[in-house]
């Protein structure tokens, strides 16, 4: 459905919990390196275990690497510093969502140069950030939403429940 893109991911339980919302959602995982960890990482694995094999998973020495294997890629970089709100994006199949590192985020001259695909989730007060993996599966279901949760089950099942 879409592209997730860590840029320098740095913490790896959050790295494992992005590749479980990939795994649930079709998305493909995009990880720019250096990394902060090795994906052997027993902490990444554990937080992702069941799905690891279920999620497509690339890699690249650079951003720039990434943008040039998918020149025409449409790539939204999300940030504290968006002056759109990521619910006003109109999200497309096989869009690129681009997320930073954890301690810094994303570097301040790719931002400059992408003023206008930049988002930013809103949040009260002097709040610094949300945690990586909450952020990208905010950004993921809403996309989905935006799609009709299209390819999706559309009715639960309700096991032996009793009202």
């Amino acid at each position: 459905m879409f592209n997730i893109v860590l840029v320098e991911p740095e913490i790896p339980q959050n790295t494992g919990n992005i590749v479980r919302t990939c795994a649930a959602t079709g998305c493909k995982l995009h990880l720019v390196r250096p990394l902060g960890f090795e994906v052997t990482d027993k902490y990444l694995k554990r937080a992702g275990l069941d799905y690891w094999n279920d999620c497509q998973i690339f890699y690249y020495d650079s951003f720039e690497e990434l943008k040039a294997q998918n020149p025409s890629a449409t790539f939204y970089f999300f940030t504290t510093k968006g002056l759109k709100r990521y619910c006003d994006a109109n999200f497309g199949k096989g869009d690129f969502l681009v997320f930073g590192k954890e301690t810094k985020g994303l570097d301040e001259n790719l931002l400059k140069a992408n003023k206008q695909t930049c988002l930013r989730i809103p949040m009260i007060g002097e709040t610094r950030s949300l945690n990586l993996s909450n952020s990208v599966a905010l950004a993921v279901y809403e996309g989905l939403r935006q799609n009709d949760f299209e390819g999706f089950k559309t009715q639960g099942k309700l096991h032996n429940l009793e009202w």
